[in-house]
C-alpha cells in the first residue's frame, strides 16, 4: 500500500497510519463487526500492524466512537475490540520502536488506558478529541486536569483540541448524528425507500419525539444530542425555500408542529434531499480559547477526508490564523504557526518537518496576516459520479511551497497535476 502511494504523483507530503478497522476486517471477515477477537486472530492482527509500521506507517489508529457506524448500521469493526486487543496491537509499535497511537474515544479506552498504552509501549498516544460542551466530571475541565496529571507523570498522552465549533450538515438519507440512538439502527440498515417508510412510521416518530423532548429523562449519549437537535438550522429545502437558514424549532413553533415531525416531513417531501446543520460541541469560545492556549494540547480534528458532504473543518488552519490570531487576539502569530507545524511534528514524530531551518525540507506557506481567513461553506460536486462535498475557500494565502517547489501562488496552481509533483511519502515520519 505504501509503495502504491509512493509511486503516485503527489502535490503535498503524505503520512499514513495503519487503521484498526481494515486490519480487523482482513483478519476476521464479517465476524469483525460482531465480536471480540480470538487469541489467534489477535496474533494475526499484531503481525499485520508490525509489518505496516516497519514498512513506514506513521502510526496505528483505532476508534471506539459511538458515532462511527458502518455496514447495516452496525459498529465499525474497531468498536468491537476490547482493551486487551488494543494493547496487544499497539505493542507492535514498541517492538518496531516507532509510531504514534491515535485513538478516537468511546466507552474505552479512557485516561487510565491512555496512560497504560503510553507506559507499556513507550510511544506517543494522542486522542480525539477534547471538546467544550461535555457535561459532568468528564467535561473538558475534568479531562484537562486528568491530562495534565498524566503528562506530568512523564507519560506522553496528548489530547487533540479543535479550533472550530463542531457542527455537521446532514440529510436524512444519511442521518450520521442520530445513528447512535438504538431506534435509528433500522434506518442505518435500510435502503433509501426503506428509510422513507421508517420516517413515515408513527411509532418511529413517537420514539424520536420522546428522545428529543427537552423534558425527556433519557440520559447517556442522548442528552447532549437533544440539546444539539434544538439548535438545528434548515440549510437547504427546495420545496420550502422560505425556511432556509431558519432554526428548525422556530419554524416548527410558527407552523404549530413538533420539530421532529417538521424535519421528517421536509425530508420526505424533498425525497430526502433537504439539508440541516446541527451544532454538536465546542461552541463556547472562551472555553475553546483556554484549551488552545494550554501547552499540553495538540491541534486536530480537521475531519478533512471524512464526512466530506457534512463537515468542512479542513479550513481549520486558516480559521486559526484569521479568527484566533487576528480577530480575537487570543494567540500570537508565532504560537499559532507552531501549533500548525512544530507541535504536530513533535507529537506524530515527523522528524524532518515542522521547522524552517537550514538543511530541512522547504515546506512553506506564505500568508498575509491582515487577510488570512476561511470563507463560508460552499457545496461543490467534483467527486466521482458528481458526488458533493463541502469546502471553505482560503483567503490571504500568497504561496504554497512543497520541498522547495512552488505549487500554488496568487490563487493559481503553479504545477501541472499530470506532470512531476514535489510531494513525498513520509515513511517513519521522514522522506529521507
Amino acid at each position: 500500500y505504501l509503495d502504491a502511494i509512493e509511486a503516485r504523483p503527489k502535490a503535498i507530503n503524505v503520512g499514513v497510519l495503519v487503521g484498526h478497522t481494515p486490519i480487523r476486517l482482513f483478519a476476521m471477515g464479517e465476524a469483525s463487526i460482531e465480536r471480540t477477537a480470538t487469541k489467534a486472530e489477535t496474533v494475526i492482527m499484531r503481525a499485520l500492524v508490525l509489518e505496516a509500521i516497519e514498512a513506514g506507517a506513521v502510526g496505528f489508529s483505532t476508534s471506539q466512537s459511538p458515532v462511527h457506524v458502518g455496514y447495516k448500521g452496525l459498529p465499525v469493526p474497531s468498536r468491537q475490540a476490547d482493551f486487551a486487543e488494543i494493547m496487544t496491537l499497539a505493542g507492535a509499535l514498541r517492538d518496531a520502536g516507532s509510531g504514534v497511537i491515535q485513538i478516537t474515544v468511546g466507552r474505552i479506552p479512557w485516561f487510565d488506558e491512555f496512560a497504560a498504552l503510553a507506559r507499556e509501549t513507550g510511544r506517543n498516544v494522542t486522542w480525539t478529541a477534547m471538546l467544550t460542551g461535555m457535561e459532568g466530571p468528564d467535561g473538558h475541565i475534568g479531562q484537562l486536569r486528568r491530562s495534565i496529571e498524566i503528562l506530568e507523570a512523564g507519560l506522553p498522552v496528548y489530547p487533540q483540541v479543535a479550533c472550530r465549533p463542531l457542527q455537521s450538515e446532514f440529510q436524512f438519507s444519511s442521518p450520521f448524528s442520530f445513528e447512535r440512538m438504538p431506534f435509528f439502527q433500522p434506518v442505518s440498515a435500510a435502503d433509501r425507500d426503506g428509510k422513507k417508510l421508517i420516517y413515515r412510521d408513527p411509532e418511529f416518530r413517537r420514539a424520536f419525539r420522546d428522545a428529543m423532548a427537552l423534558d425527556s429523562d433519557m440520559g447517556g449519549e442522548i442528552a447532549p444530542l437533544r440539546l444539539s437537535f434544538h439548535g438545528i438550522t434548515i440549510t437547504d429545502c427546495h420545496t420550502r425555500p422560505e425556511l432556509v437558514e431558519r432554526k428548525l424549532v422556530d419554524a416548527a413553533t410558527e407552523l404549530g408542529v413538533n420539530p421532529v415531525d417538521l424535519a421528517l416531513d421536509l425530508a420526505l417531501e424533498t425525497d430526502l434531499a433537504a439539508r440541516f446543520r446541527i451544532p454538536l460541541l465546542n461552541d463556547d469560545e472562551d472555553a475553546v480559547e483556554m484549551l488552545l492556549k494550554d501547552p499540553h494540547m495538540v491541534l486536530g480534528l480537521s475531519d478533512a477526508g471524512a464526512h466530506t458532504s457534512q463537515m468542512y473543518d479542513s479550513c481549520y488552519s486558516t480559521h486559526l490564523l484569521g479568527h484566533w490570531v487576528r480577530e480575537r487576539g487570543a494567540l500570537t502569530p508565532e504560537h499559532a504557526v507552531w501549533m500548525l507545524t512544530g507541535r504536530p511534528a513533535e507529537v506524530f514524530d515527523i522528524t524532518d518537518r515542522g521547522l524552517l531551518a537550514e538543511g530541512r525540507p522547504a515546506d512553506v506557506v506564505v500568508y498575509d496576516p491582515d487577510t488570512i481567513g476561511a470563507g463560508p461553506p460552499k457545496r461543490v460536486h467534483d467527486l466521482p459520479a458528481g458526488a458533493d462535498r463541502l469546502i471553505s475557500e482560503a483567503f490571504g494565502i500568497d504561496a504554497v511551497i512543497v520541498n522547495g517547489v512552488v505549487i500554488r501562488q496568487g490563487g493559481t496552481d503553479r504545477v501541472d497535476g499530470k506532470g512531476p509533483l514535489p510531494g513525498k511519502l513520509l515513511r517513519h515520519g521522514s522522506a529521507a
